[in-house]
């Protein structure tokens, strides 16, 4: 009996192909936003989730059509706004593994401020960036991450400003979880995923995922020589400190892996009293029909 209870449980896990979307990706041939999708759908598999169990939320960009890639509840929302939506997602119902995706214009950019109070307030979720230091939906602007004198459609001459720092601002806001992968190493940032949506807190994955269009100086071959895993190092994931310098490293060595991985902070689902009862989605409502009626009608 033993065997066949073990075999039914093999037979229910699912593979990265069941978490494949109805709709093929329409990205540029060579994108590295193909590597994190698939790297997702591997972390998930492997996790032992369910397409029921997992809610994908992004914003605007080419990265953020992921939603619509993937097999599970997807939101594909306003742009730079996010991590607000994934939030009231994870508080509605804390029971739901969520994910947000998007890219470094949508998160940095116009979400820069989502992006802070998200890691401040340690929201219990999962926030993949495709970094791919440009904006590529609308076809080749500078942004937040572009580095000093790249020459883009609004920088003709070369961007006079410095570029942000994704890992030491989610650091130094109160992310309790910060990695760096690349989408051209998939197993590795597949495995730095899963201990990101297993982690209890606010977890942060900035991904670089070259654009083969509009982005031809920090391209593939860029990262490729350059990349150097953390593990390799034998860094020490509790020490910020080190985590902040490691983070700054930009010249032949660029290092990837898990800067930061803190256990001590509570997550904000676990602050709120009203939660303990269970997801806040399940419960019957605190209104009756006739004052959820009233408060209808006055908004209408």
């Amino acid at each position: 009996m033993a065997g066949v209870a073990i075999e039914a449980v093999e037979a229910e896990r699912l593979t990265a192909k069941d978490f494949k979307g109805k709709v093929d990706p329409d990205w540029c041939k060579g994108c590295g936003d193909f590597g994190v999708l698939n790297a997702l759908q591997r972390a998930c598999a492997e996790l032992g989730l369910k397409p029921h169990e997992i809610l994908v939320v992004s914003g605007i960009g080419c990265s953020s059509n992921l939603p619509g890639y993937f097999n599970a509840y997807g939101m594909h929302t306003l742009h730079g706004r996010t991590l607000a939506v994934a939030t009231g997602a994870k508080l509605a119902n804390h029971a739901l593994t969520v994910i947000a995706t998007g890219g470094d214009g949508d998160g940095f950019g116009i979400g820069g401020n989502h992006f802070t109070h998200t890691a401040r307030r340690n929201v219990d979720l999962t926030y993949i960036v495709m970094d791919n230091q440009i904006y590529g939906l609308t076809t080749g602007q500078v942004s937040p991450t572009s580095m000093r004198k790249m020459r883009t459609k609004s920088t003709p001459f070369g961007s006079v400003e410095g570029p942000l720092n994704p890992i030491t601002s989610a650091i130094m806001n109160g992310a309790t979880f910060v990695a760096r992968g690349f989408s051209g190493d998939p197993k590795y940032l597949s495995d730095m995923i899963m201990r990101a949506i297993r982690h209890r807190g606010f977890a942060f994955i900035d991904v670089f995922s070259p654009c083969v269009t509009f982005n031809h100086d920090n391209d593939f071959a860029f990262f490729k020589e350059r990349v150097k895993r953390l593990d390799d190092d034998g860094h020490d994931r509790s020490d910020w400190k080190a985590a902040c310098e490691k983070a700054m490293v930009w010249d032949d060595v660029i290092y990837t892996g898990v800067f930061l991985e803190r256990t001590d902070e509570p997550s904000l689902g676990e602050q709120e009293p009203v939660l303990a009862a269970g997801p806040l989605s399940s419960r019957p409502p605190g209104l009756t029909k006739e004052q959820a009626n009233g408060i209808i009608a006055r908004m209408m």
